[in-house]
């Protein structure tokens, strides 16, 4: 199995005592720390993430089963969403750096070396090498023998920096990595001797034979340390660089002691369902296409209707699981975090403010507009739009969960979207008439029964807050 740890687990090991104080960094940025976003999104028969047996993923909360979405699931959506984005030259991360998680490290600095003329043989055996000296491990099977154990989430150039500084000491690392190869080669084979001089004194005893000499204990053997030089090469080239997805959902890198961990500026909450869990098992069919051709070729002959018994019946049947809900979704930037951050990636001061704006534009398009893309051709589930986008600045975050502790029941309360955003409004007039260390609310709405709502409640001055047209106007003025 591969071990993996979610970037939003990850633990800042700042490199300076400054860097760890995200408010000593940015002591010139004013106004709220955190932005706060609330979405309410109704989908009707989905499946956009599931457990290992196929399942909805469900909680319970104030005494009913709700339907949840992880916050895994959720954070990879928004991630790649914008990654894709940048990457295309959409959006206000176009031309930045961004991010690749992947165990591909070593087949990716194959690549790029012999595209600079290494040796094809040789490239792959001298990028491993390189990654295991610094402390990664490989898999042991054939099929993941050139892939790392854990996921490396690095600046998706990191390939060909690490690449190109090979080229430039080409001779010191063809040096130093054909004596690690042998080196590992010797262990390997020792390794292997001994395992099998175990097994012989495993069937000696079961068949009571006396049992050979115990083997010589194989490990200790030391490898060739990685030079320093090139040590440090292969560390900045991994480093999260100026990488704006790694600044904000972090990175945790246990493999490797003396590289920087990141703590992300982005949290997100595991979204529910405001109203008890609606699973329903869907029995489906699929037709074969060339037995439906030759039954419906029957049907005009006469002679062959004894036949058209074998091609009756389905190709395939099944169930699969299905959802429908109106959830309620939370997230947070904290924007001291973020500018830190970049700091810590050597931004100067000038670019680190113009990418903070454009890095947080991009956290709430793509927290708008993201979806996971679990079964999204059969069930178009990447097509759905907010019910309410609700966004605020303050000095903590705030969530904003609890307000769906008692479930809606449409029965009594009407439609859920319409009773969850009353909440959430009502919620945050509460929460803003005591406390100053919050801001009135931005609300953007895709839904014309809720457009009306936010509507009447203007006109009552209960509104907590301004809707607004655009994503753009989510984030703070």
């Amino acid at each position: 199995m591969t071990s993996t740890v979610e970037p939003s687990t990850a633990e800042a090991t700042p490199s300076t005592a400054e860097a760890a104080s995200p408010t000593a960094e940015v002591a010139d940025f004013t106004g709220g720390q955190y932005l706060s976003l609330h979405l309410l999104e109704t989908m009707v028969a989905v499946l956009p993430v599931r457990d290992e047996n196929g399942m909805p993923k469900s909680i319970s909360l104030g005494g009913d089963l709700r339907t949840m979405i992880t916050s895994q699931a959720r954070r990879r959506a928004e991630r790649t969403y914008s990654r894709n984005r940048a990457n295309t030259g959409d959006g206000p991360l176009a031309g930045y750096t961004m991010g690749l998680r992947t165990r591909e490290w070593a087949k990716i600095t194959a690549a790029e070396l012999e595209a600079g003329g290494w040796e094809p043989g040789t490239a792959l055996a001298t990028a491993k090498a390189l990654l295991s000296g610094i402390g990664l491990k490989f898999g042991d099977k054939p099929n993941t023998a050139d892939l790392t154990k854990v996921l490396l989430f690095a600046p998706e150039n990191a390939g060909k920096v690490l690449a190109d500084k090979l080229l430039e000491h080409r001779d010191a690392v063809a040096e130093w990595s054909s004596a690690y190869l042998a080196a590992q080669d010797a262990a390997a084979e020792r390794k292997a001797k001994v395992a099998a001089k175990r097994r012989a004194q495993a069937k000696d005893r079961k068949e009571g034979r006396v049992p050979a000499d115990e083997p010589e204990e194989s490990g200790g053997e030391k490898l060739p340390a990685l030079p320093k030089d090139l040590r440090s090469a292969v560390l900045t080239a991994l480093a999260p660089g100026d990488a704006i997805d790694i600044a904000l959902y972090g990175r945790f890198l246990a493999g490797i002691a003396d590289s920087p961990d990141v703590d992300g500026a982005v949290q997100t909450a595991h979204a529910f369902t405001v109203q008890p869990a609606e699973h329903i098992d869907d029995f489906y069919s699929a037709a074969d296409d060339a037995k439906l051709d030759r039954r419906n070729r029957s049907r005009a002959n006469a002679l062959d209707y004894l036949d058209a018994a074998e091609d009756s019946g389905a190709g395939m049947t099944g169930y699969q699981s299905l959802i429908s809900g109106t959830f309620y979704r939370h997230a947070v930037l904290d924007r001291h975090r973020l500018r830190a951050n970049l700091k810590a990636a050597g931004m100067t001061a000038e670019r680190i403010e113009a990418a903070a704006a454009a890095a947080e534009l991009e956290v709430v398009d793509a927290f708008v507009n993201s979806q996971p893309r679990a079964k999204a051709n059969t069930t178009a589930s990447t097509g759905s739009l907010p019910k309410l986008v609700m966004a605020f600045d303050g000095k903590r975050p705030f969530n904003y969960g609890l307000a769906f502790e008692n479930a809606v029941f449409e029965e009594a309360d009407g439609p859920a979207s319409l009773e969850a955003t009353r909440r959430l409004l009502a919620q945050h007039a509460l929460v803003l008439r005591k406390r100053d260390d919050i801001s009135p609310a931005r609300l953007l709405t895709y839904d014309l029964a809720v457009e009306r709502l936010l509507g009447e409640e203007a006109e009552k001055d209960n509104l907590p807050g301004v809707a607004v047209d655009t994503i753009e106007e989510l984030t703070r003025p």
